[in-house]
């Protein structure tokens, strides 16, 4: 693992996601909301900012193909299956958690938040997970994130 400075050095790039699993606060059941196998993108910059996309991997094109003229069943089942946000990060190294400052958000709430996430870089895993319960389909759970770095293709 990846201590001191060297852990935000190795932080930098490219991550797809592997697996996404939330537990459930009081029962501890384990819950995949974007499915088994999810599809995500996480960029850390030099420059310190972030931008995290996960989206389920099997999601309905609109039937119209426009963007603004979707039907609200459409537009529903579509923000169901994605998250979104970017903004900057800071690492604290001593605790483990890295701050994702959230500049914008595709969830409004989140628009302006700070949120801490647990971190720990294994070789080529990213293990990302919340710092604690947060309200999620309407139950309080941890989010548990495994990210893989990504091969570049140049």
């Amino acid at each position: 693992m990846a201590i001191g400075s060297e852990l935000r050095l190795a932080l930098i790039g490219t991550w797809l996601l592997d697996s996404y699993v939330e537990i459930d606060h009081e029962t501890g059941a384990q819950d995949h909301p974007l499915g088994i196998t999810p599809q995500g993108i996480i960029m850390y910059t030099p420059d310190g900012y972030m931008s995290a996309q996960l989206q389920k991997s099997s999601r309905r094109p609109f039937v119209g193909g426009d963007l603004y003229e979707g039907e609200p069943s459409e537009y529903t089942e579509a923000g169901r299956t994605y998250i979104a946000y970017s903004g900057r990060f800071f690492l604290d190294e001593q605790s483990k958690t890295i701050s994702h400052e959230m500049a914008v958000s595709f969830f409004p709430n989140w628009t302006g938040q700070t949120q801490i996430r647990l971190i720990e870089l294994e070789m080529d895993r990213l293990h990302l997970a919340t710092d604690g319960p947060q309200r999620f389909n309407g139950k309080l759970k941890t989010a548990n994130l495994i990210w893989k770095r990504a091969i570049s293709n140049g």
